[in-house]
């Protein structure tokens, strides 16, 4: 894969993915006789989108630029894309749009020392602190044993974990994680969504070159184009010291530093997840 985005080309194939993952019947559509390709025609989505097959094709092809409201509107609905995937059509289809959301993405993140107090003091719910390329920059002790990872000191210099890395490369994960392929999932769609917002971010499109060429379990979910900016799920652990807990995760990102997310983990109260997770604590 290439260290640099291209909009036009991942519209292109966004587009495709989206279009062959759509039956006729889920579009309203009736099939008749064998179909050599899977999902809509071009000409059929081309139609319920209410735009001509050459203008279709072209936005397949990556030849056409500053795709009206309304084209853009259409081609979501008739598509039945989430509201991450909308977002995620408009930056393909205008990539020449300011991001004020992203600036200062060439910058090192660095965790403030009061933000790894909180996560400090949060001691019933694992904690980790994720920025933008999924690297790890901070945690309680709880976070950290929850994923099998040395802590860090949040003023540390060298590089930490990497938690896109870890699902993929490091094998141990695969028994940690019951639904692994949901979590691969979850961090795939997350990278593609961070690459739409950060088109120049180098060493972020490094990081999904580094996973093509060492994963093919990334390539397979990549090409799939999952898009997501991922808030909420319930995880399955099954942690080699307490066995296997079920929790709740949930993230927070720091509003004045754009990226940077804080992801809690804790099971129900009253329920055996919840005493492996206080067991847990207490071993870390």
């Amino acid at each position: 894969m290439s260290d640099t985005w291209s909009s036009s080309s991942e519209l292109g194939a966004f587009l495709r993915s989206r279009r062959a993952a759509l039956a006729p019947g889920e579009a309203g559509m009736s099939s008749y006789g064998q179909r050599r390709v899977p999902g809509l025609r071009r000409e059929e989505l081309a139609q319920l989108a209410g735009i001509s097959v050459t203008y279709y094709t072209r936005l397949e092809r990556g030849e056409s630029h500053q795709v009206s409201d309304s084209v853009l509107s259409s081609l979501a609905n008739v598509l039945k894309l989430t509201p991450d995937e909308r977002v995620y059509l408009a930056r393909l289809a205008r990539p020449s749009q300011p991001n004020r959301e992203w600036k200062g993405v060439s910058e090192p993140e660095q965790l403030r020392p009061a933000v790894q107090a909180l996560v400090d003091a949060t001691t019933s719910q694992a904690a980790l602190v994720v920025g933008r390329r999924a690297d790890v920059l901070g945690g309680n002790r709880l976070g950290f044993s929850l994923w099998g990872l040395p802590a860090r000191d949040a003023a540390a210099s060298e590089p930490g974990s990497n938690i896109a890395r870890i699902t993929f490369l490091d094998l141990s994960t695969r028994d940690l994680l019951v639904d692994w392929e949901a979590q691969a999932r979850d961090i795939t769609a997350y990278l593609r969504h961070a690459a739409a917002h950060h088109p120049g971010d180098r060493a972020l499109h490094a990081l999904i070159g580094e996973l093509s060429v060492r994963s093919a379990d990334f390539v397979r979910i990549w090409s799939a184009h999952p898009v997501s900016d991922c808030l909420h799920s319930k995880r399955e652990y099954r942690h080699p010291q307490v066995g296997t807990m079920l929790l709740n995760e949930e993230v927070l990102r720091l509003t004045d530093t754009p990226g940077v997310r804080v992801i809690f983990s804790g099971a129900d109260e009253n329920t055996a997840s919840a005493e492996r997770l206080r067991l847990l604590a207490t071993l870390a």
